[in-house]
């Protein structure tokens, strides 16, 4: 290994089981002449490729060289790219690409604007096929930018990883020093581009977790071996029906919850959980974010567009994967903002139309409020959830009892709308009407849902 690969074959080595990395194609060199140029004699042409494992599992990797031709792509760049997609697809392997580049070479002109499209082409081909993960460690402009957007997952370095497809000082009326729109806080709060944010080393050993939770491909299934007792009581958790991110951690095995994209539409929670080694995906509304000092930040409990389209990608990877999928409900209604309207209508048919096309198993556990369309297209019986659960305090109808009340009873005095709110949550909005008419399977209690979600994850699961 020549120094001149040492970065990028260092974040390898750093991602990878030891000593388990085989190198292919290093030998391939530019070989454009156009410009005067002289065939250019850069180690790997500016990017290492070749397989190796994590955890004992085969992954195809590519690692782009910031020093070597500024990781530029070119001809025989992007040529060793789509062979590793090529034996990927061939055996059905994950690929993982590190990112570090100035983007395309200019001075090869067609031939590499030719040749992005032909690494386009081959990641289409992946997709729902094998899983796809990017992490940009510096520059990854322009063009190079859908690349991670074509990937399942995309991690960021905090400090030195720029997403853009346009520089930020080429906005109108922005500039970097007022809103660097590349940024990892950017892309990961706003955009939704990042799914994961963090230093190097944070960024492979999340790749690695994560890696031992998915599929190696559309055939294969993720299960593992656990010690944790599916039987598992957990007394409080109750109280996490707020926020769900703490509820799928306790109910999961080992308590090890993978979240992703938690930092873009935080009102809904998607990740993956093991429930008895078989991994699940999870998607669950959030109406409060409790922070590490137990600080509560309240949110609307309704669904935001952006919440909806990042459930609906979750989804749609879930099922290409043949990975079961849990929903937690806890849901009032439609984000009311401007914003929100223009895009709503579209975006929970999205959503809904990502469950009701799914062939995995599906299970919905309804742990509090469950009104209206926004609880339909979560995953409800209406739309063919296997199996739907609620806890005994659940809230299930068309609206909450008072408002429902006052529509009713248009008008009328104060005292008669009062009670007509309170026989509407006695004989409507409550689990045990819903399940009397067959719209919930079991009322089951708080600390007794782990064990009643593994025996239906593995009931359904073939």
């Amino acid at each position: 290994m020549g120094s001149s690969t040492s970065l990028s074959r260092g974040r390898i080595d750093q991602l990878l089981d030891e000593k388990s990395f085989v190198e292919i194609g290093s030998a391939i060199k530019a070989r454009a002449t156009d410009f005067n140029q002289k065939p250019a004699d850069a180690a790997s042409d500016g990017v290492v490729t070749g397989y190796g494992t994590i955890e004992g599992r085969r992954v195809y990797v590519y690692s782009q060289d910031a020093a070597v031709l500024g990781g530029s792509i070119g001809e025989m760049h992007a040529k060793k790219i789509c062979a590793i997609y090529d034996l990927a697809l061939k055996t059905g392997t994950p690929v993982i690409g590190l990112i570090d580049s100035t983007g395309l070479r200019l001075t090869e002109s067609t031939d590499a604007l030719n040749s992005l499209g032909e690494i386009y082409f081959k990641q289409a081909m992946a997709k729902g096929v094998v899983p796809q993960i990017t992490a940009v460690f510096g520059n990854c402009g322009g063009g190079l930018a859908l690349v991670p957007a074509m990937t399942d997952f995309c991690f960021m370095e905090e400090k030195n990883g720029h997403i853009f497809v346009n520089s930020p000082d080429a906005i109108d009326g922005n500039y970097t020093e007022k809103n660097d729109t590349s940024a990892a806080k950017f892309q990961f709060e706003e955009s939704g581009n990042a799914d994961f944010v963090g230093s190097a080393e944070e960024i492979c050993a999340d790749i690695r977790k994560l890696v031992t939770m998915l599929p190696q491909n559309d055939d294969d299934v993720a299960i593992t071996d656990t010690q944790d007792d599916l039987n598992r009581v957990i007394p409080d958790l109750a109280g996490a029906a707020g926020d769900t991110s703490i509820l799928l951690s306790n109910i999961a095995d080992d308590n090890d919850f993978v979240e992703v994209g938690s930092g873009y539409a935080k009102d809904m929670v998607t990740g993956f959980i093991r429930l008895d080694g078989i991994t699940v995906g999870c998607v669950a509304n959030r109406c409060e974010i409790v922070g590490d000092d137990g600080k509560v930040n309240k949110l609307s409990g309704r669904m935001s567009h952006k919440g909806a389209y990042k459930a609906a990608d979750f989804v749609y990877f879930c099922d290409s994967f043949g990975i079961p999928v849990l929903s937690v409900t806890n849901v009032t209604g439609f984000e009311a903002t401007m914003c929100s309207e223009k895009n709503m209508a579209k975006a929970a048919a999205t959503l809904t139309e990502a469950f009701a096309n799914c062939d995995v198993p599906r299970v919905n556990l309804i742990v509090g409020k469950a009104y209206g369309s926004a609880y339909v297209c979560m995953n409800s019986k209406g739309i063919g959830a296997d199996l739907v659960y609620a806890w005994p305090g659940a809230e299930i109808g068309p609206m909450e009892a008072k408002q429902a009340a006052k529509l009713l009873y248009e008008g009328k005095d104060a005292a008669l709308v009062d009670a007509a709110a309170k026989e509407f949550a006695a004989l409507q909005n409550n689990a045990a009407s819903a399940a009397a008419r067959g719209y919930v399977d079991a009322i089951i209690e708080p600390q007794d849902s782990r064990k009643h979600l593994i025996y239906a994850i593995e009931m359904l699961f073939e």
